[in-house]
């Protein structure tokens, strides 16, 4: 962090200054962003990218939303997609974060200039306001003055009628946040806090109950920028707050060591984590601290696959069963990524062990680098494992996604974590080409590597005259062999070594050079479920196989709502090959090619009874083109056996798929807020990861049609109650549902579609409970060409 006046450097301090517990007291310092340069590499690159990316939006657009609402004229008309659908302007609040992040990283005074313009626009609608408030929410000021009022109507994702006002005011808040604690911007902090004095307003007169009622809603982490704001103040008052926007419900089961997460939105919870990680720092909480842990530990150990991403349509999947991650088109979202690496660093921090950073590595290459277009920079939303499938990418002028959001800010921090220190130690944590400024050594620290496609690493030490210090190189947890020290080009064995570091302690001069073999190897890693599906890594690299380009449908992404999702043909599993070996035996079908670094060959495949070979290279490289990186795996004995069962139990979900034109999940977040949901007294729930909605009143949907339309398709959950449901389409009731079963049953309902031959392309689909009745609960509909 940089810190502009030694007053907000010392407040800071002082928090830390009781050390009650090394779980949340710092262990170790983190450096500025500014006092770290990338040099040239694929991470370097990728932050040159970025700052295309960034300088190629608009920012009198993402301004529009909050001009508006501030009533304020608007010099441009506001983006597309989500930013004029209900979430305005929640990219205008990452977007100052990642102009924040990426001025730190590199100095560009362009992005200074960006950064500088968004602010005072931003103040220009906070006096307008007059209340401390500024955000882009339509509407906002009713349905702000309402839940002041202590009229909360709250849903997973929406709030008094509005799409996640709180997690979309949220941005806003990191944004202001991060632009005074990086770039010392004295308005930013001035802005910060008068809209953090708003917020001590809004739910001032209301109950605990109240406000934990409307925590129902998505809000991001809400509770980690509050207590921020208490650290940047050393007000208590703001630490409070940041206590009472803790979501209860999920933090109870947290302490009790609990896991009640499967079937919850990922990323919803992810954001509350952090706040109460930093909370538990502030005020020595032990108990939300271990909390933190547990929750950290759960998600990476059980609910993380081998790029380091989580869940399936957003939501966490049974540690039992990755079965739905594995055949859906909407895999790891990179927003998950992004928190828990944010949350990672917080933990690496208090208590520094080499599972933190090895986790951080594994998602940094595999999933955050991959998930930016290594030519025109497109961002990606999911990134699913479904053998043969693919992603798409973002526009700058088109996608306003959350991902968007968080990728601008992904690549442009990448130097945050590369080095640490501790009093007189330094650390390296990572192997990415850089320059260090440590300035409390007058020492100046560059590291140059190649780093993965040659593995070594090389640390020159500049120091202005000699200095002492340790230097603690990490070891991480996929070396094949203890690395191989050389000092200024000689074998160097004085040095000390732990599982997680190697430690060399002496007097450094300028032009010293400290040489590491970083022996890696290849390695594979099962789904947590342990079902017959692996990865091959070498060393922390996934690899992944290119397995074609056809039917790439949408990919660059338009504006339209579901343009994030690879919607193209999904390849029948039993298409794509089956590695046949013990799994003990899968490292030594793996051989290396020579003349391509980092490519290997996979052999003992077989597709259709036939051996076959394929290429295998690093998954961050790996775009435009359909791709494995899970093989399902079986010995001869059971091949054919496997092969069966993938075709069986595909038959009926593909066909489904070939023929539908589109498809809402029922209460599941997303898809509903991209089928423009309303609603009138219903409720959503979930059994396992299946989720639902019924109602008492009605809830409706904006579906696509096309000219083929014929029917459509409803999921729903009969039970032993008396439920009536009618289907209206368009204002007419097309289908009445009445019945019940002795237990529980899943059933599909479908529904023939009344043509009017207009040539419509959308109609509102509404789901009504029949007269003093509630609804059946309805999991899921789609709208389907004939058979």
């Amino acid at each position: 962090m940089i810190f502009k006046n030694k007053f907000l450097h010392s407040a800071l301090l002082s928090l830390f200054s009781l050390a009650l517990s090394a779980q949340t007291t710092p262990q170790l310092n983190y450096f500025d962003l500014r006092d770290v340069r990338l040099l040239p590499g694929v991470f370097k690159h990728a932050e040159d990218l970025d700052i295309t990316y960034l300088l190629e939006m608009d920012p009198d657009r993402l301004l529009a939303p909050f001009l508006r609402e501030a009533n304020l004229p608007l010099k441009k008309d506001s983006y597309t997609n989500w930013e004029n659908t209900g979430l305005d302007g929640h990219i205008g609040g990452h977007y100052l974060s990642a102009l924040a992040h990426m001025y730190a990283a590199t100095g560009d005074l362009r992005i200074k200039e960006r950064l500088d313009y968004m602010l005072a626009n931003l103040k220009r609608c906070q006096e307008a306001n007059g209340n401390g408030y500024i955000g882009g929410v339509p509407g906002g000021k009713i349905s702000w003055t309402e839940i002041q009022q202590g009229r909360i109507n709250a849903g997973s994702f929406n709030l008094n009628g509005k799409w996640v006002p709180l997690y979309n005011i949220h941005k806003t808040y990191a944004g202001l946040r991060d632009a005074y604690l990086l770039t010392g911007n004295e308005s930013a902090k001035d802005m910060l806090i008068q809209m953090t004095d708003w917020a001590l307003k809004l739910v001032g007169q209301l109950s605990e109950a109240q406000i934990q009622e409307m925590l129902r809603s998505e809000h991001g982490g809400l509770n980690e920028t509050f207590a921020d704001v208490a650290a940047i103040t050393q007000n208590q008052t703001y630490l409070e707050l940041a206590r009472k926007f803790s979501h209860q419900s999920i933090l109870e089961p947290l302490l009790a060591h609990k896991d009640h997460l499967t079937g919850l939105h990922a990323n919803t919870q992810i954001p509350k984590v952090l706040g109460f990680k930093r909370i538990a720092d502030l005020s020595h909480n032990e108990k939300w601290a271990e909390a933190v842990r547990y929750f950290w530990d759960n998600v990476v150990e059980h609910r993380s696959i081998a790029i380091g991403g989580n869940s399936v349509s957003e939501h966490f999947n049974p540690t039992d069963d990755f079965s739905k991650m594995l055949y859906s088109i909407e895999g790891p979202e990179t927003c998950n990524t992004y928190n828990m690496l944010r949350l990672t660093k917080m933990l690496y921090q208090t208590d520094p062990q080499g599972k933190y950073l090895d986790f951080y590595e594994r998602a940094l290459y595999n999933h955050i680098l991959s998930t930016q277009h290594p030519e025109h920079g497109g961002l990606v939303y999911f990134t699913q494992i479904r053998p043969g499938h693919y992603r798409v990418y973002s526009q700058t002028q088109t996608s306003m996604w959350c991902c968007v959001g968080s990728g601008m800010e992904n690549h442009a921090k990448y130097g945050e974590m590369i080095y640490a220190q501790r009093n007189n130690d330094l650390f390296v944590n990572l192997f990415i080409p850089s320059r260090l400024d440590w300035k409390a050594k007058n020492t100046e620290v560059i590291q140059e590597t190649s780093f993965p496609t040659e593995a070594n690493t090389s640390i020159r030490i500049n120091p202005k005259k000699p200095t002492s210090f340790s230097l603690f190189i990490r070891k991480p947890n996929w070396l094949t062999a203890a690395p191989h020290v050389l000092i200024n080009g000689k074998p160097y064995h004085n040095f000390s070594s732990t599982n997680e570091h190697i430690q060399i302690k002496r007097t450094w001069r300028k032009g010293d050079i400290v040489s590491l073999e970083l022996p890696m190897g290849i390695h594979t890693e099962q789904l947590p479920d342990k079902s017959n599906y692996y990865s091959i890594l070498y060393g922390p690299l996934v690899m992944g196989a290119r397995t074609g380009q056809e039917d790439l449908l949408g990919l660059q992404a338009d504006d339209s709502r579901m343009g994030h999702i690879a919607s193209g043909k999904q390849i029948p599993l039993r298409d794509l090959p089956i590695l046949k070996a013990e799994p003990n035996n899968i490292p030594t079908l793996v051989k290396p090619i020579a003349s391509k670094p980092l490519h290997f060959t996979l052999s003992d495949l077989y597709l259709e009874k036939k051996g076959i070979q394929m290429e295998l290279e690093p998954f961050f490289g790996i775009h435009d083109s359909r791709y494995m990186i899970y093989w399902p795996q079986a010995t001869e004995k059971e091949l054919e056996a496997l092969q069966e069962k993938m075709n069986s139990d595909e038959i009926e979900s593909l066909a489904l798929a070939a023929k539908t034109v589109d498809k809402v999940v029922a209460g599941e977040q997303q898809p509903e807020s991209d089928h423009f949901f309303h609603e009138q007294n219903s409720n959503a729930g979930a059994f396992g990861d299946t989720r639902w909605r019924d109602t008492k009143d009605w809830f409706s949907y904006v579906m696509k049609i096309t000219p083929e339309t014929q029917l459509i398709a409803i999921k729903l959950l009969a039970d032993n109650s008396s439920r009536v449901t009618e289907v209206v389409v368009d204002g007419k009731t097309i289908c009445t549902m009445e019945d019940k079963d002795e237990k529980p049953t899943i059933k599909t309902i479908r529904i023939k579609l009344p043509i009017d031959g207009t040539g419509k392309t959308k109609i509102e689909l509404k789901i009504k409970a029949g007269a003093g009745s509630t609804s059946h609960k309805i999991l899921e509909i789609r709208t389907l060409r004939p058979d």
